[in-house]
């Protein structure tokens, strides 16, 4: 398959997930411009829902026709991972509109444009007719993504927000979902499936789409970030001095958590070991609170972007949890989520 390359485009990145990534946290956008020297520490969890800037292809499949078993995307060198923003001359941003776009084109060959990895490649998608003389292409496909995360931090000056402390990604291929739009709403943790090694445990609440709190303007390898509605406030609002990088040592800290309800918990943790270089895991923790460990096992899904702060200082977020060990995992620092925003 011959592809045609396109120039100028945005640089996006595949994540690579190490060990088991969690779901969401916030971070600010253009705290670039004006970096803070304080921030309100959040921990508070909330709903996330994120529309693709296109269709993500997840699967690829096959068609049985009446002369045999063919695969149109196969054939038209599309991958799982790739994101498809126009056919023909539509520009895509939802399932129904892709739909409407394949119905318009027929049997007839159509010019397709994808993005993958950062890069615009064009290619041409030709439909089969299956066995029932429906036209198929062989692909499944997202349009966006929901879940429950933890806000990290906002600027009180610009409402400006960060999560998670790494991106949202696909499940199935892993791509990081390139935003369109997206918001944070209220949510409430209903119940936690504790973890245990082998198997990760998860935060589980419920939110309502309609209440928006909050738009996101970034999804990034190291959080998604975006701007609070106005007069929006959270349980914790007393802002905390950054620390940078030569602040954090080896030793104790605290982490804010959400784990019940809508209250926002300070555990103890101990950072035990620190990495020099690279912008998504700069240290590693490991929960000593008898408490969070009784009700949780330790680090679950949910809490990633959880807060964690050493000597008065925030100086980082829970990102990722050992597989094998829920009590132990990898936090990034907070110097390396907003240098990311200025890059964005």
């Amino acid at each position: 398959m011959m592809w045609t390359r396109a120039k100028g485009l945005k640089q996006r990145t595949i994540a690579t997930v190490l060990a088991l990534t969690l779901l969401l946290t916030v971070a600010p956008m253009a705290l670039a411009a004006q970096m803070p020297t304080e921030l309100v520490p959040v921990g508070q969890t909330v709903g996330i829902n994120i529309k693709c800037d296109g269709v993500m292809i997840v699967a690829l499949g096959e068609v049985e026709t009446d002369t045999g078993t063919v695969s149109p995307a196969k054939a038209a060198g599309l991958l799982p991972g790739d994101v498809i923003t126009q056919v023909g001359t539509t520009r895509i941003s939802s399932l129904a509109e892709f739909k409407a776009a394949i119905e318009k084109s027929g049997t007839e060959i159509m010019a397709v444009q994808i993005d993958r990895a950062g890069e615009t490649l064009q290619t041409h998608l030709l439909p089969a007719r299956d066995q029932s003389g429906a036209n198929v292409l062989g692909l499944w496909l997202r349009d966006g993504m929901a879940g429950i995360g933890t806000v990290t931090f906002y600027d009180p000056a610009s409402g400006l927000f960060g999560a998670l402390g790494h991106s949202v990604s696909d499940v199935e291929t892993g791509a990081l979902v390139p935003l369109g739009e997206g918001a944070i709403m209220p949510a409430t943790v209903k119940s936690v499936r504790k973890g245990e090694a082998g198997m990760p445990g998860e935060l589980q609440g419920e939110f309502d789409f309609a209440k928006k709190i909050g738009s996101l303007t970034a999804n990034t390898l190291t959080g998604i970030f975006g701007k609070l509605e106005d007069n929006v406030q959270f349980q914790q609002e007393k802002a905390l001095p950054i620390g940078g990088a030569k602040d954090i040592a080896l030793g104790p800290a605290t982490i804010l958590a959400n784990i019940n309800g809508k209250s926002i918990q300070e555990f103890d943790i101990e950072i035990t070991r620190i990495f020099s270089g690279g912008d998504d895991r700069n240290m590693m923790i490991t929960v000593t609170d008898p408490a969070l460990i009784t009700q949780t096992g330790g680090i679950v899904q949910g809490m990633s972007g959880s807060p964690i702060i050493q000597d008065g200082k925030i100086v980082g977020a829970v990102t990722h949890v050992l597989i094998n060990n829920p009590e132990k995992g990898y936090g990034i620092s907070i110097e390396s989520m907003l240098r990311s925003l200025a890059q964005v």
